[in-house]
């Protein structure tokens, strides 16, 4: 095992700098997380991948921005510009709840400390960091950002805002997974290019008055700022083209209207190759906390320091999800020999006990998959590949996947690795044309069960209501039923006693009360006492938000009914706990009022609690 020393890590102080024997820096880098030195947390993503560009980067983890500002100045000027992110996390969902109560802690922070970062962290850095040197370029990026891209709803004010741009003041904002959008700024910069005169890298946005930006014949104009705040119907109209122009090949650059200012979204990249994807996580990290942590715990760490991420991407297209509006829908997958390489490198940690806890990706088993023939995904702009139903041009031969897990079985050190990431059981039920798929997709599944389950394999069929998963982009709750069964039965025939936990939602839009009583008595009909479940929590550009927002799906533009007050949401959660003694009598009483007395039987058993 390397020992390591401080200088292995990014410098974080004018001391590590100086070590370094640098005088100025190039970038430096203000992160709403604590500094892991890990392939999972962007800020060290994008300092190794600019590091190894030859730039002189520093981060500036957590920064005071309480106090006299000392953080923000204690390692200068940098050369080139600034960069902030938020974190993992949007600001706003790492403090607050669904029900919008301030959480005590926060799992990117040092013990998890609940008062590290800011609301709206990338707002307040780059505000500080304007007023402080208003002529060093600020460049915003990461999850919150990305999000935040045009005008979206936020949850937590209640309110339309605009383009992140505007409040933060930045000079330009890179959205998605940014490492060849960064490392183009900075050669560009570095060139002589001032930020202001770069207008056409891909996966960025910037500001300008309006007469000074040309509508181009393939432009998307979205509906400005204000019509949006007048009319809700035309915020959902715009969501449409964000989502489908995020997805695309080749997509369109979109522009709003903010006040007397255009908003200028270009085009993503092409997704990247495995060889690029290979680079990002082939980078010298030491996969650890900065030293400055020692004997300090962080919990987000502690949850991934022995796993492993094997492709980027989702194709699932969730309506409440933000995967791959940020990471795209186009899986990238990393070599067998990458993987392998970071595997070896997680068995010969000293604190490794011979398990890996993950082998996986946004969704476990879509290693490997893409489209047969390209040309047809490069003119495809459907914002899922697989629902309502999977497109006949998706491969989903699970075999590559099943071949990575034997060589990663072969691992001298490794006694067993785990699946702790989402399982999508729709590809592993679709009946393909081909029997060596399915017979691929029946092997993954047995070994799966029998190899790679932890006791307990989590799965997320989300509802059961056959129009709420519509809406959800989810496959119906049948298919959850169907693969229960296999699980069942593969225990069943080999002596095991696991156990699968399905994740719930309540309040989607779209989700009525009688819809969560059904929920409660299927559920119930399949012996689960549910404890894995949740309020729906707006996040900034989601259908599902969007459609919380407006009333409107945008999509179809029709009404979709949405619980949005305290208490319409409660009267949903509880159907979670019908269980519980304390939500019987309430329970029973609503069941009445809908006139759903049947729910009461198969809930209750016939007894007529509260009569």
């Amino acid at each position: 095992m390397k020992e390591f020393k401080v200088t292995d890590w990014l410098p974080t102080t004018k001391k590590e700098v100086e070590m370094r024997g640098w005088e100025q820096l190039d970038v430096i880098i203000f992160s709403g997380d604590a500094y892991v030195d890990h392939p999972s947390f962007g800020s060290a993503v994008i300092g190794r991948i600019l590091e190894y560009e030859g730039y002189r980067v520093a981060i500036v983890p957590q920064p005071n921005w309480r106090d006299d500002l000392r953080d923000f100045k204690k390692l200068g000027t940098p050369r080139l510009f600034f960069g902030i992110s938020a974190g993992c996390m949007d600001s706003m969902v790492n403090r607050y709840t669904a029900n919008k109560r301030r959480r005590s802690d926060d799992a990117y922070t040092p013990d998890a400390r609940g008062d590290m970062r800011p609301d709206n962290a990338s707002v307040v850095y780059s505000n500080i960091l304007k007023d402080l040197y208003p002529e060093v370029p600020v460049i915003i990026g990461g999850i919150e950002a990305s999000m935040r891209r045009l005008s979206h709803y936020d949850y937590w004010e209640d309110k339309l805002r605009k383009s992140i741009l505007v409040d933060s003041r930045a000079d330009m904002l890179v959205y998605g997974m940014g490492e060849k959008t960064i490392v183009e700024i900075a050669r560009r910069m570095d060139s002589g290019e001032s930020i202001g005169s770069i207008t056409d890298i891909p996966q960025t946005v910037f500001m300008r008055a309006k007469g000074e930006v040309l509508v181009q014949s393939d432009d998307i104009v979205l509906h400005s700022h204000e019509e949006c705040l007048k009319n809700r119907k035309a915020h959902a109209e715009n969501f449409r083209h964000i989502e489908e122009e995020s997805n695309k090949y080749e997509a369109s650059r979109i522009l709003q209207e903010t006040g007397n200012s255009v908003v200028v979204v270009n085009p993503p990249y092409p997704p990247m190759t495995q060889e690029e994807l290979d680079h990002s996580f082939d980078l010298p990290y030491t996969r650890m906390p900065h030293p400055k942590y020692k004997g300090k715990r962080i919990p987000a760490y502690e949850m991934i320091r022995h796993s492993v991420n094997i492709h980027r991407g989702c194709f699932g297209g969730c309506a409440f999800c933000t995967i791959s509006a940020h990471q795209g829908k186009f899986i990238v997958s990393r070599s067998k020999e990458s993987i392998l390489r970071e595997v070896k490198a997680v068995v010969n940690m000293p604190d490794f006990k011979g398990s890996l806890s993950d082998l996986g990706g946004p969704s476990a088993n879509m290693y490997g998959m893409r489209g047969r023939d390209i040309n047809k995904c490069r003119r495809c702009k459907r914002p899922s590949c697989i629902h309502p139903k999977i497109c006949p041009n998706l491969n989903v031969d699970h075999s590559m996947l099943l071949d990575l897990y034997h060589e990663v079985e072969k691992v001298e050190g490794l006694k067993k690795f785990y699946i702790g990431s989402g399982v999508r059981y729709d590809l592993l039920l679709h009946d393909n044309k081909d029997a060596e798929l399915n017979k691929a997709a029946a092997d993954y599944t047995r070994e799966l069960i029998l190899k790679h389950v932890s006791g307990r394999l989590k799965v997320a069929p989300e509802h059961t209501s056959g129009r709420v998963l519509d809406i959800m982009r989810k496959p119906h709750f049948e298919q959850f039923i169907t693969f229960k069964k296999i699980f069942d039965r593969i225990n069943r025939e080999n002596n095991l006693r696991q156990q699968i936990i399905p994740y719930f939602i309540s309040s989607h839009p779209g989700c009525t009360e009688e819809d969560m009583a059904e929920l409660a008595a299927i559920t119930r009909g399949l012996d689960f006492h549910l404890e894995q479940v949740q309020d729906f929590t707006p996040t900034p550009m989601t259908v599902s938000t969007e459609t919380y927002y407006t009333g409107f799906h945008p999509y179809t533009l029709e009404k979709v009914f949405t619980a949005r007050s305290k208490n319409e949401k409660l009267a949903q959660r509880m159907f979670f706990f019908w269980y519980e003694n304390e939500y019987k009598n309430r329970i029973i009483g609503e069941l009445r009022k809908m006139g759903r007395r049947d729910l009461i039987d198969k809930l209750y058993g016939g007894k007529n609690f509260g009569r």
